[in-house]
């Protein structure tokens, strides 16, 4: 990857990150303690929630575990970037991967800071559990690139090799001899 790439993936995350933390730092101090706002009655609400488990409130008081798998997943999407190329069709898969460090770093400022995470957008219509920007990025990215990836057009086996560990045969001949 090179330098300008890098760039705009590191721009990306941060003012992902940033818009996550604004947005929970709004939603402390206007709905914390508060009755719950209707943005649109039935359909919407904007309701504070300290979450101490993952996504949607699954694995409760886990913060030893997400602190130990965050950094993984961190490690994992910044080698994949890394590796991958630059050209079109993977820039999408780029932006995805961006998608997913927002919301693990975004989620793991607040499990530091806070030992919780601050949700508060609830989808009354569904009775959906309460959730933030972060764990949208991670959801929408993880959702589209699977459809991507399974049912997308022009991604092949090969077009991913980049993120094998063994050197290309071409390499190992030169190498060898």
């Amino acid at each position: 990857m090179n330098n300008r790439k890098w760039g705009i993936d590191i721009l990306i995350i941060f003012a992902g990150v940033i818009l996550d933390q604004v947005t929970k730092y709004f939603a402390v101090l206007y709905l914390k303690g508060q009755e719950a706002i209707l943005l649109i009655p039935g359909v919407l609400e904007l309701r504070y929630l300290e979450n101490r488990g993952a996504a949607f409130g699954i694995l409760q008081g886990g913060k030893i575990v997400f602190l130990i798998i965050t950094p993984i997943v961190l490690l994992v999407a910044a080698y994949v970037l890394f590796r991958m190329p630059d050209g079109g069709k993977y820039r999408v898969l780029h932006i995805l991967l961006d998608c997913i460090i927002i919301g693990a770093v975004g989620n793991m400022i607040d499990r530091i800071r806070l030992d919780y995470v601050v949700d508060f957008i609830y989808i009354s219509l569904i009775d959906f559990p309460i959730f933030n920007v972060a764990d949208m990025f991670v959801s929408i990215a993880t959702v589209v690139g699977a459809v991507l990836l399974l049912f997308g057009p022009g991604y092949k086996d090969e077009d991913f090799s980049f993120l094998s560990l063994k050197k290309k045969d071409s390499e190992e001949e030169e190498k060898n001899g």
